[in-house]
């Protein structure tokens, strides 16, 4: 059975979270431990194992929950580990993007929205010169943050792995994640990274600079 048909209309449980980006494809860890997000994982199990990542609007409204972003990515889990506690730890997989119709009234903890799934991004490659930006601008961007990559396996990955895996891991904030998320198709999101480690790159210490 297909997991999506682009278009349609689909009630999605949603899980806000900022900085927390899942992509078609990919695979994103979570670790649940408030009880209303126990409460979604354990009602997507009994269901359909899908749970959508979207990102909060910064600030909360007053009186209320914040404001969602209009695109997410639901995910189905893939793996699950149900801790003694009532914690889970889970893998989602991504399935296709979506962009929220309306939010339901409903009288469950989590919060649940009505969703068009979006058609899946075309399959390009990139060019040879967007590619080596790419792969020399994370070398310089890694080396800076201090992180420790393997770039023989990152040499391996397919065009559309590579910019999807920097954009959902990278260290931006959330309205950087957002453009990076929103982008429609891959070269775009591929500028986007380079310009964007570019701009976090150039700035240290504690006054960190964002996009918002």
């Amino acid at each position: 059975m297909s997991s999506r048909e682009d278009g349609a209309i689909t009630r999605l449980s949603v899980f806000p979270l900022p900085g927390a980006l899942l992509f078609p494809g990919l695979h994103l860890p979570l670790h649940i431990f408030e009880p209303r997000y126990r409460a979604m994982v354990s009602d997507a199990m009994a269901r359909d194992r899908r749970i959508a990542m979207i990102q909060p609007r910064p600030g909360a409204e007053e009186g209320g929950p914040p404001a969602l972003f209009e695109i997410g990515c639901v995910g189905r889990i893939a793996e699950v580990e149900a801790l003694d506690d009532g914690r889970y730890n889970i893998v989602l997989e991504g399935l296709a993007l979506f962009r929220v119709v309306r939010e339901l009234e409903v009288t469950t903890p989590f919060r649940q929205v009505e969703a068009a799934l979006l058609p899946p991004m075309p399959d390009e490659a990139l060019s040879l010169g967007a590619r080596a930006s790419l792969e020399m601008e994370s070398k310089r961007f890694a080396s800076a943050q201090g992180y420790a990559v393997d770039w023989d396996a990152v040499g391996r990955l397919d065009d559309t792995s590579l910019v999807n895996g920097i954009a959902q891991i990278a260290p931006f904030d959330v309205a950087a994640k957002q453009a990076l998320l929103e982008a429609p198709d891959i070269a775009t999101r591929c500028e986007l990274i380079v310009q964007l480690m570019r701009f976090f790159g150039r700035h240290d210490g504690e006054e960190r600079v964002t996009l918002q």
